[in-house]
């Protein structure tokens, strides 16, 4: 079974990156971080590397999808509560950050999202769990 998830996302500049995510509320792994790479906590077994765009060349020879212009990924966050969604959310857009769509309100689900300065787009929502299904 999978036990962690480090999804990787190629930056343009990674200082400028760095201080959008820290100013959001994220730390940072210096064990895994450097001129290249850093690797943004999110939890215990949640992870993203926001690489430069030439240590994504290492690992691939598929050109690069600028996310300003085309979706490559959507990342969705959970949290623990309605007043958390807008605690991320507002701090990523007080940070530089472009809201990506209002704000979702489902009664059951609450979501709300933002562009980061490379254009990917982040949702921070949460879910009653009470709603969810066994199964």
């Amino acid at each position: 079974m999978i036990s962690k998830i480090f999804v990787n996302l190629p930056v343009k500049d990674l200082d400028k990156s760095l201080a959008f995510f820290k100013a959001v509320g994220f730390s940072f792994n210096p064990q895994f971080t450097d001129k290249t790479a850093a690797c943004m906590v999110m939890s215990n077994d949640i992870y993203a590397m926001l690489l430069t765009h030439d240590k994504v060349k290492e690992f691939t020879k598929k050109p690069i999808a600028d996310a300003h212009k085309a979706t490559e990924v959507l990342t969705a966050l959970a949290v623990e509560n309605k007043a958390k969604v807008n605690e991320v959310a507002d701090k990523a857009i007080q940070a530089g950050g472009k809201e990506a769509y209002a704000p979702k309100d489902y009664g059951f689900m609450f979501a709300r999202s933002f562009e980061d300065p490379d254009g990917h787009i982040w949702e921070v929502f949460w879910m009653d769990s009470a709603h969810v299904q066994a199964g």
